[in-house]
């Protein structure tokens, strides 16, 4: 059995970013790769997936007994896989109502955990969903019950999702039982991409020749993955964001968020925002 590296990350902390430097690294390919064609499997939670291994529309499910099946389409496609895969997930590290983990331990290597800047993650999360105003995602990241993909509005090309607050998202991953976990701050992959991209390329075994690594850094970066949405598109931008690569810039808050706003998400995650640096003794943000 080939187990998976699972790629997790609250969504805009940097999950598709690394995937273009991981699909770059993996090709080792003379110009850029398309980043309509990623060399990492599909997200854990498509639809079709499940469908596929089920035969039969799993919207005859509830969303629980969906859950409940989960590990079991991992643990299947694990033993199917000829080599490692890497797979993007936005799913918090949940134990469904049958006790297993979602992400059951014996289909994974290692997982890889993407955090951000909290306040960063409420702007570039707001233009995501094509909001304006920022207090509704404020609410939503405080939410224990959030979730994407909810059937709402019909039926999903997802399965539900849950990302619980982005507090206990992140400690869901990081303190999860018995997981390999590396921990990649959005911050330290702009300021010290080399030293961050390379830190993660050794821990998941790859290929780590220094000019390899470098060349991938500079075909996924911000500019180039920027450059070929405006003129191909990206298939992953969901219709309500205007464009998926809008800034990628750290602290880009400070321009949208008023102090109340900024003040409301530090007392919300202070306690974990602490923990990963973003907040200095005197809890004043540090970036």
């Amino acid at each position: 059995m080939n187990k998976f590296v699972w790629l997790a990350s609250y969504p805009k902390s940097g999950n598709t970013w690394f995937r273009a430097f991981l699909s770059n690294l993996l090709m080792d390919p003379d110009r850029p790769i398309n980043i309509n064609n990623f060399e990492t499997g599909p997200i854990a939670s498509s639809r079709a997936r499940l469908d596929a291994l089920i035969g039969y529309n799993s919207g005859d499910l509830t969303d629980d007994e969906i859950d409940r099946l989960r590990p079991d389409l991992y643990l299947h496609e694990a033993m199917q896989e000829d080599a490692p895969a890497f797979i993007k997930v936005h799913d918090a590290y949940t134990f469904p109502s049958n006790g297993k983990p979602l992400f059951p331990l014996e289909a994974t290597k290692a997982a890889i955990y993407f955090i951000r800047n909290p306040l960063d993650v409420c702007v570039s999360f707001t233009h995501h969903r094509g909001r304006t105003e920022c207090q509704k995602t404020i609410e939503g990241m405080r939410n224990q019950n959030q979730v994407l993909a909810g059937r709402s509005n019909g039926q999903s090309a997802q399965l539900r999702q849950k990302l619980l607050s982005w507090s206990e998202h992140v400690l869901s991953w990081v303190d999860a039982p018995g997981q390999r976990i590396h921990v990649m701050r959005y911050e330290d992959m702009k300021l010290d991409p080399e030293k961050t991209f390379s830190a993660a390329v050794h821990f998941a075994e790859l290929p780590s020749e220094p000019e390899r690594i470098r060349k991938a850094i500079r075909f996924s970066r911000f500019e180039e993955l920027r450059a070929q949405e405006e003129a191909r598109g990206f298939r992953e931008r969901p219709h309500a964001d205007k464009v998926f690569f809008r800034k990628g810039q750290i602290g880009s808050w400070r321009e949208t968020l008023s102090t109340e706003q900024a003040q409301e998400i530090t007392r919300d995650h202070g306690e974990v925002m602490k923990r990963f640096g973003y907040l200095g003794q005197n809890g004043d943000p540090i970036f």
